[in-house]
């Protein structure tokens, strides 16, 4: 996840879905339901979005992670610093609490850390005693918050992230302090009543250096589940276009960053069960700008800009329209627009890539879906995808 990398950049165009051409396509109608034939779906909501929780459609939605909460002096705290100009407030968490009466099942959690406010993990894993701090502090905020459980999202363990502090021994206290956090909230819960269980999940990273510096086939043992941040594969720090959230890698190796079936088969292999696996889907597009691209090839070449992030509503009018047009990648299973008079390239998600993710997921036994932010797609286009998605049969094609 990311606490700020949502550029608000508007360009106007129209969803529409097509199997492989660049031509217009149909627009397919998605429903929604409340069964999601026992899948989860958990929906991030970024308290630092101009958005009204009270109009969340939690529909088929499993799980809400509030993003974010902070760090300070080794403990979980709600910080209602300005993240992107907006304050944070706890109200956010009551408006999200009440959608219960809309949806009994749903579970509310509050993730804590992000791209920005990781700095403090390190630290409160350090010793058992900076542990012990940090896990009656998530304890105590799901009490003060009624909340269903806590989500970590460290970015990242022994590794730099956003400047933060990093050191080689995250690599076995990130095991460690989740430990004490599954201790911590299943003592409350002893004390609470028998029935009670308090949920623990995190973030992971969708890379070798994220599986190199966590132990997953312990941390696992505490974890209720765990969302895999399959995208930003070609991202931000990037001056070369390329997918950010490709299913299978590219026909160029030699380009290739990532794909969602490495990730799923880097977990698997460090000893994740797949029922505890959650696949991320990104509710927003990565644009490049000025792009060098020559014989018609237009994916991974030199750009003006690095791919930031833009919301799918702030583009998603584009699709086949105002000088861009669809085309998919039928080796990395992906979509992308391409502009070529203004040179401008958008990696994103559609009803198409989402399908056939959702028929992957099943296929292998994943838990389910986790997708990234709900805001960026308030239309609920790619929701409905998703909800339909999760509804329906995996194909046996």
């Amino acid at each position: 996840m990311r606490s700020g990398i949502l550029l608000a950049v508007i360009i106007s165009s129209f969803l529409l879905f097509q199997a492989c051409s660049s031509k217009p396509s149909e627009k397919k109608q998605s429903t929604s339901s409340t069964e999601n034939s026992g899948y989860k779906l958990v929906a991030y909501v970024a308290g630092y979005r101009d958005y009204d929780f009270t109009q969340i459609d939690a529909d088929g939605i499993t799980h809400i992670n509030y993003a974010f909460g902070n760090i300070r002096n080794g403990q979980a705290v709600f910080d209602t610093t300005k993240i992107d100009g907006k304050n944070l407030t706890p109200v956010d968490l009551e408006k999200l609490v009440a959608l219960k009466t809309k949806n009994p099942n749903l579970k509310i959690l509050i993730s804590i850390g992000g791209w920005s406010w990781s700095g403090g993990f390190s630290d409160a894993a350090l010793t058992e005693q900076s542990r012990a701090v940090f896990a009656k502090s998530c304890a105590k905020m799901v009490n003060d918050y009624r909340l269903d459980g806590i989500d970590l999202d460290w970015e990242y363990p022994n590794q730099p992230g956003a400047g933060n502090t990093y050191r080689p021994e995250d690599v076995q206290n990130f095991t460690l302090m989740l430990q004490k956090v599954r201790e911590s909230l299943d003592e409350m819960a002893r004390a609470e009543g028998k029935e009670k269980h308090y949920l623990l999940t995190i973030a992971t990273g969708a890379d070798m250096a994220y599986v190199d510096n966590t132990n997953l086939g312990e941390v696992q043992k505490y974890l209720d589940f765990i969302n895999i941040m399959t995208y930003d594969f070609y991202n931000g720090w990037h001056n070369t276009n390329g997918h950010h959230s490709n299913l299978s890698a590219s026909a160029n190796p030699d380009k290739d960053m990532n794909s969602v079936l490495n990730a799923v088969s880097m977990h698997l292999k460090a000893g994740v069960p797949a029922k505890k696996l959650n696949l991320g889907i990104p509710f927003y597009g990565r644009i490049w700008k000025g792009v060098d691209a020559r014989d018609n090839e237009i994916l991974f070449n030199k750009a003006e800009t690095v791919g930031m992030g833009i919301d799918y509503v702030d583009f998603c009018e584009n699709i086949n329209a105002n000088g861009f047009t669809r085309f998919w990648d039928e080796t990395a299973q992906a979509p992308y627009l391409w502009n070529p008079v203004e040179k401008t390239f958008i990696s994103y998600e559609d009803e198409q890539s989402i399908a056939l993710k959702i028929n992957y997921l099943k296929e292998q036994g994943l838990g389910g879906v986790m997708f990234w932010e709900y805001a960026a797609d308030k239309d609920k286009k790619l929701l409905n995808a998703v909800r339909q998605g999760l509804k329906n049969k995996a194909s046996t094609e």
